[in-house]
């Protein structure tokens, strides 16, 4: 990540919060605030997919000819 990509900022966080989250994470404050962000965000995709459920029609996608132009590992990820 390059210094550009960043951005610094000032947080008002109560102590007990952040120590409880650092003890977890076993990581130093931006380390913690960054797993914290990228959490929410995922879990904010997630809700919109749900959202989502039973309102697009697959019916029509073949799923091998999606996979012909990828190679798979053992266990079915993207190579």
């Amino acid at each position: 990540m390059r210094m550009g990509d960043l951005r610094k900022i000032t947080a008002f966080v109560p102590v007990d919060l952040m120590e409880r989250a650092q003890s977890l994470s076993g990581e130093g404050v931006t380390e913690t605030l960054r797993r914290a962000l990228e959490r929410y965000a995922v879990s904010e995709w997630s809700r919109q997919m749900l959202d989502l459920q039973g309102r697009v029609d697959f019916s029509d996608f073949d799923l091998d000819a999606l996979r012909e132009d990828r190679e798979f590992d053992a266990v079915g990820n993207v190579v």
